[in-house]
């Protein structure tokens, strides 16, 4: 692809994305070889994705403050708005997850209180790390937003299969506002970029699914393994 181009297509470069499309398939795969997995194998699951989601707000606000542009700044604003439970803190997407959970007869502080593992660690870090410079972060948000629904969406198959409860809230809230977030993902992409920043948007969001790929990656090692 030429540099012509990529600079006036990025968001066509990012969706095409061998490494986005290997996230998915592995999601895919994820749920055929798990199967109906044991309490104990679900609360690892649960456990680790508590960190990721526990610390994206903190994210989103870094991201905002280092965010030269007004629109930009908007568009991060919104996302976290809705993140923090659009102006009631009970509605947050972490107090959803953790009633979500507790409904589901998991234990609150088994979930709250898990020790990362090493992917886990290493993908909050790439978090922080990303969200000290606008490009980068923008790279992790869009990264994060356009593969969201289909992480939860197999966390949430999972968990369906073990506890049999077919309502989840927190998976309800994804699907409702995961559009809205992808949208302000895009809109941020559309600031009139040099060919060169766009490629590191790009970069950063490559490295984001490969973070992403590896911490699915330790969980299967730990539930099957």
């Amino acid at each position: 692809m030429s540099t012509t181009a990529f600079a006036t297509n990025i968001t066509d470069s990012l969706s095409a994305s061998e490494r986005k499309n290997e996230l998915v398939t592995f999601l895919n795969n994820l749920k055929n070889e798990c199967g109906t997995l044991s309490t104990e194998q679900v609360v690892i699951i649960l456990g680790q994705w508590f960190h990721p989601l526990h610390y994206f707000p903190t994210f989103l606000s870094r991201l905002i403050s280092v965010s030269p542009e007004i629109e930009t700044q908007t568009y991060v604003s919104r996302i976290l708005w809705e993140e923090l439970g659009e102006g009631d803190p009970d509605h947050a997407h972490e107090k959803v997850y953790i009633e979500t959970i507790s409904d589901g007869g998991f234990a609150k502080e088994k979930v709250a209180e898990a020790p990362p593992l090493r992917a886990t660690r290493k993908l909050i870090e790439g978090y922080e790390q990303a969200s000290t410079n606008c490009l980068s972060g923008l790279g992790f948000l869009y990264g994060t937003e356009v593969v969201d629904l289909p992480m939860v969406s197999t966390i949430g198959e999972l968990m369906r299969r073990c506890t049999g409860k077919e309502d989840l809230p927190w998976v309800n809230v994804h699907v409702s506002q995961e559009p809205g977030h992808v949208d302000s993902a895009n809109e941020t992409l559309k600031a009139a970029l040099t060919g060169e920043e766009q490629r590191e948007i790009f970069k950063h969001a490559e490295q984001m699914w490969t973070l992403w790929i590896d911490f699915f990656r330790n969980i299967r090692s730990e539930i099957l393994n």
